[in-house]
């Protein structure tokens, strides 16, 4: 797809985001913001996958896991544009008894959905088991998964990340939304990462870098890494965002990491995000 079209589309993602958030004056606004290029390019772009009919197995078909689910805002919106659900059925976020809960969950059935994602740590497992599974079955498809840069804080992380290198699960690409904040404030004053490029080459990964808004980097840094696949070694890239992406009073801090906007900051949020493929 066509950059101008891709931006679009994400335009678009960030406006169903922030009218979900507020609709239910709950939700996680800020992280979403800034994953909605990266999704939008790898669902409308990148990936080999079949919206319809919805297969839990996803057998012959790349297959996404989302680890920090409680972006599930951005997560929701992309699927729906992309056709796994409609899109009124946004409006069911958050809501008692919704498909759509504010984490992610398999036992409601939503398309799209294969892991529930909520419990922070558990989705790079996951994403190997499921590549593990596809190199057993011949099965050439490549296994996504997206982490919180806050997440790697978690210990079950690096297991994960040293099995993966020990079995040569060279069919999975991991992605660290890179936006130096978490909950409890900026990254560095939580819990330093260090180098983290440099730890995930220790733990045995080839290591790529990409900017999270520039689409054409999204696209070719995601390109590259399809190629390193299959060459013996899993491939994790570090993208760097800016949470709270594309509404102005949202970004440079994490304050916006679980708040909601209140009616008039709704407005503001929308003044500044253009409607391209019409809200739900």
């Amino acid at each position: 797809m066509e950059t101008q079209e891709l931006k679009k589309i994400a335009s678009q993602v960030r406006r169903d985001i922030v009218r979900m958030v507020s609709a239910v004056s709950s939700g996680h606004p800020g992280g979403s913001l800034g994953c909605a290029d990266f999704l939008t390019v790898m669902y409308f772009d990148k990936m080999n996958h079949c919206p319809s009919p919805f297969s839990m197995d996803g057998k012959n078909e790349d297959l996404f896991f989302l680890s920090n689910g409680h972006i599930s805002p951005v997560f929701y919106s992309v699927l729906a544009r992309a056709g796994y659900f409609p899109v009124a059925d946004l409006n069911g976020f958050r809501k008692l008894g919704s498909k759509l809960q504010g984490h992610p969950s398999t036992d409601k059935n939503l398309p799209g959905v294969r892991m529930a994602s909520g419990s922070l740590g558990q989705g790079l497992s996951v994403a190997i088991g499921a590549a593990e599974t596809k190199k057993l079955n011949g099965d050439k498809s490549i296994v996504y998964c997206l982490h919180g840069d806050g997440e790697l804080q978690e210990g079950q992380i690096w297991e994960a990340a040293i099995y993966a290198a020990a079995k040569k699960i060279d069919n999975v690409i991991a992605t660290i939304d890179y936006n130096g904040r978490q909950i409890d404030g900026d990254l560095e004053d939580v819990m330093s990462l260090g180098n983290l490029s440099q730890k995930w080459h220790a733990f045995g990964w080839d290591v790529l870098e990409m900017d999270g808004h520039d689409m054409d980097d999204l696209k070719s840094t995601l390109d590259k890494a399809k190629s390193m696949t299959g060459n013996g070694k899993p491939i994790v890239i570090i993208m760097k965002t800016e949470m709270g992406q594309g509404v102005d009073y949202m970004m440079g801090t994490h304050k916006w990491h679980g708040s909601a906007p209140n009616a008039e900051q709704l407005e503001s949020a929308l003044n500044q995000l253009e409607e391209t493929l019409g809200d739900y």
